[in-house]
């Protein structure tokens, strides 16, 4: 049988060793990025990740253990991105604004990129009606505009949860990126229904603290080795073409002190080769807007 399977069209099929070539900005061939996700979620309803088996609502354990993350983590990882004078993307669930405005403040005073997160992870943005999710992205849009002094350039649905028309809606309410897709190491332009550009730049679900550490039980130790094995492979790799490698972190998790201990060794090793210029450390939102210039400038290469 040679029916052809159901597809996204979102984009085409290319191996990553026949691809054009180019650079990072200042001929660098690895670009790398902290995506550090700051959540809330519902007291009492909703989802949200689990140190122990979920028990009946309230939930008072798992969700005190999230809420160390807005507390006592993210701060404590602040101070080390701070310490190393390394960027990063703040993902941000809207409902931070009522719940920990300081959090964010301290974020943009430090001058990170606001990321869109959706208002809570509490929910599915996937679930939603097509009018619901669009007035989401609009909204979430307009608030962090409205909160800290920026629209949004990019965004990451809760839970990674997509409708089949999130692309199209995330191009029609102003984002020019999602990092919803893991499917590559390097970004890639995604058709949209009114053609406006978006592209997909990767977001790892592997070098990623919760599928790891809570849904793998990988120790602290474990996973900062990993990241570093990630990094020096990928640094390797990149002599041939230019890619991207996103870290994904939760304060909850990794601001842990035990695990911060570990997370500290394996930034140095980041901050190290950042000084010495064999790598681009920048945000998502500076990669996407630098391939938007690239497909400018080559537009064949980039379609």
């Amino acid at each position: 049988m040679s029916t052809a399977l159901p597809g996204h069209g979102r984009f085409g099929y290319q191996p990553i060793t026949r691809r054009p070539d180019w650079h990072w900005p200042n001929g660098a061939r690895l670009a790398v990025y902290l995506g550090f996700n700051l959540e809330h979620f519902a007291f009492g309803e909703g989802l949200g990740a689990c140190l122990a088996p979920a028990a009946p609502q309230p939930d008072v354990l798992n969700f005190s253990w999230r809420e160390y993350g807005n507390r006592v983590g993210a701060w404590r990882c602040l101070e080390l991105f701070g310490a190393l004078g390394l960027p990063a993307a703040a993902i941000i669930n809207t409902a931070l604004y009522d719940h920990c405005p300081e959090l964010v403040a301290a974020c943009v005073a430090r001058g990170d990129e606001l990321v869109a997160h959706g208002h809570t992870n509490s929910e599915r943005q996937g679930a939603f009606s097509e009018s619901a999710e669009r007035e989401l992205l609009a909204a979430c849009h307009a608030r962090i505009a409205r909160e800290s002094g920026t629209a949004p350039t990019g965004w990451l649905s809760p839970w990674i949860s997509e409708s089949p028309a999130t692309p199209d809606l995330l191009a029609e309410t102003g984002y020019r990126y999602t990092l919803n897709w893991c499917h590559d190491d390097q970004p890639v332009a995604m058709r949209t229904r009114s053609g406006a550009p978006l592209w997909s730049v990767p977001y790892p679900q592997e070098l990623n603290d919760i599928p790891m550490i809570v849904a793998r039980l990988m120790d602290a130790k474990a996973f900062a080795d990993m990241v570093i094995d990630n990094f020096d492979e990928m640094l390797l790799q990149s002599r041939a073409q230019p890619l991207v490698m996103g870290l994904a972190l939760h304060p909850y998790i990794v601001g842990q002190p035990y695990r911060l201990r570990h997370l500290r060794r394996a930034l140095e090793r980041l901050a190290r080769a950042r000084d010495e210029g064999t790598v681009w450390f920048t945000t998502p939102g500076e990669i996407s807007a630098h391939m938007a210039r690239l497909a400018a400038e080559r537009p064949g290469d980039f379609a």
